[in-house]
C-alpha cells in the first residue's frame, strides 16, 4: 500500500486577481499507510477538488502531492496507481458487470499469480455479486452498481483508493449497510483509502481519521471521537453533530473544593463567565483571558442538573426512537436538547455540569 502527503496544496481557477476562484488554500494533509481517511464538509468546501488533485485530474496552482515520499507533480492519472469510485459510478452501459470490473485490466496486469478472469471472479465474490457477472448495469439496483464500481476500482490492485461520495444517491438504510461492507473490504485489503462525503454522521462512523474542510481550508484533522468531543474551531463544533455554542466574558476564576467530613476529595479552578444576563461556571481558563467561546452538547443539558441552569422555551420536538431532539430558545438564542421523552411543557429549565463544557477559543 502507500502513504499520502499533501504539502501546501492550492488550487485557483482563473487569473491571479479579484475574479479568481480559490478552491484550495495551502492544504497540508498526511494519510497513513492503510488508513481510512475521510474529507468532510459542506458543499463547495473543496473536498472533491482535493480528491481530484490526488488522482491527478486537477493541475495544482501551488504545492505538491507525494505517494510514499515520491512527488506526483507531472505524473498522469493513469500512472498514479490509484483506483477511483465516482459519485455517478460511471459504469459502461454496453458492457456486462464482469466486463466493467475487468476494464482496468486491459491496461494493467492483475496482481501476480492471477489472470484477468480469476481476478474478476475474486472481486465479484468480494463485493457479494458472484452470480451477476453476465448482467448489464441497467439491470442492477443502485447499491449493486455501487459495488460493481468499487470492484472495478480495485481490479488492478491499486495502492490508493479514492471515493467521491459514492453513496450519496442511495437511501439511508442501504447506505448504512454498504458503508459497513466498504469498511470491511477496506480493512481486509489494507488499502489506503480517501473518502469524500458531506454526511458528517457517515464520516464519524467509517473513518480512522477525518479532515473537516471549510472554504478551501482544513479546519481540523482528528479521530472521530476527538472531533466530536474536542472541536478545535467554532465551525467544527457547529458542523459535527448538534451543539450549543456560547460566547461570554470571563468575570472571575476561583478555586472550587469538594469535601466530605473535612476530607478534601477534589480541588480545582473554575471560571465564571457571563453570557448575556446569565453567568455560567466553566472549567478554568488561562490567566488573563477576557472572553471565551465554549460549547455544550445537547445530551449534556439535563433537567436534573443543579448547576448552570437556564430556562428554555420549547419550539419543536422530534421523536427519533431512543431519544427526542428538542429545539428551543433561551434569551433569543437557539438551544438544542436531547431528552428521553417528549416534553409535556413549553417551558423547561435545564442545566449542565462544568465538566461537560468544551472551551473552543479564548481571547
Amino acid at each position: 500500500m502507500t502513504d499520502l502527503r499533501l504539502e501546501a496544496v492550492s488550487k485557483r481557477y482563473g487569473e491571479r486577481d479579484e475574479t479568481a476562484a480559490i478552491a484550495l488554500q495551502e492544504i497540508d494533509l498526511t494519510v497513513r499507510d492503510g488508513e481510512f481517511f475521510t474529507l468532510v464538509g459542506p458543499s463547495g468546501c473543496g473536498k472533491t477538488t482535493t480528491l481530484r488533485t490526488i488522482a491527478g485530474f486537477e493541475e495544482l496552482t501551488a504545492g505538491s502531492v507525494h505517494f510514499d515520499g515520491t512527488e506526483m507533480t507531472g505524473v498522469a492519472p493513469e500512472d498514479r496507481d490509484v483506483g477511483v469510485v465516482f459519485q455517478s459510478y460511471a459504469l459502461f452501459p454496453h458492457m456486462t458487470v464482469a466486463e466493467n470490473v475487468g476494464y482496468g485490466l486491459r491496461f494493467r496486469a492483475p496482481p501476480a499469480g492471477t489472470d484477468a478472469d480469476d481476478r474478476i471472479t475474486e472481486l465479484l465474490e468480494l463485493v457479494d455479486l458472484p452470480e451477476l457477472g453476465d448482467r448489464e448495469p441497467g439491470q442492477l439496483s443502485g447499491g449493486q452498481q455501487q459495488r460493481v464500481a468499487l470492484a472495478r476500482a480495485l481490479a488492478p490492485a491499486p495502492d490508493l483508493l479514492l471515493l467521491d461520495e459514492p453513496m450519496s444517491a442511495l437511501d439511508a438504510q442501504l447506505r448504512e449497510s454498504l458503508r459497513r461492507q466498504l469498511t470491511e473490504i477496506q480493512s481486509e485489503l489494507g488499502i489506503t483509502t480517501v473518502y469524500v462525503t458531506h454526511d458528517q454522521a457517515e464520516a464519524l462512523a467509517i473513518s480512522d481519521r477525518v479532515a473537516v474542510m471549510n472554504d478551501g481550508q482544513v479546519e481540523q484533522v482528528a479521530t472521530p471521537q476527538t472531533l466530536y468531543q474536542e472541536p478545535a474551531t467554532r465551525f467544527v463544533a457547529e458542523f459535527i453533530g448538534d451543539n450549543n455554542v456560547f460566547q461570554g466574558a470571563v468575570r472571575a476564576t476561583e478555586a472550587s473544593v469538594q469535601s466530605d467530613g473535612g476530607t478534601v476529595h477534589d480541588q480545582h479552578e473554575e471560571a465564571t463567565v457571563a453570557v448575556g444576563t446569565e453567568t455560567f461556571t466553566l472549567p478554568a481558563v488561562p490567566n488573563g483571558t477576557d472572553r471565551v467561546t465554549f460549547c455544550v452538547r445537547p445530551g449534556a443539558l439535563s433537567q436534573s442538573a443543579d448547576r448552570n441552569r437556564i430556562p428554555v422555551t420549547v419550539e419543536t420536538s422530534e421523536f427519533l426512537g431512543e431519544t427526542v431532539r428538542v429545539t428551543g430558545r433561551w434569551n433569543g438564542r437557539p438551544i438544542v436538547l436531547q431528552l428521553e421523552t417528549v416534553p409535556e411543557r413549553d417551558e423547561l429549565t435545564v442545566g449542565f455540569d462544568p465538566a461537560a463544557v468544551h472551551v473552543i477559543e479564548t481571547e
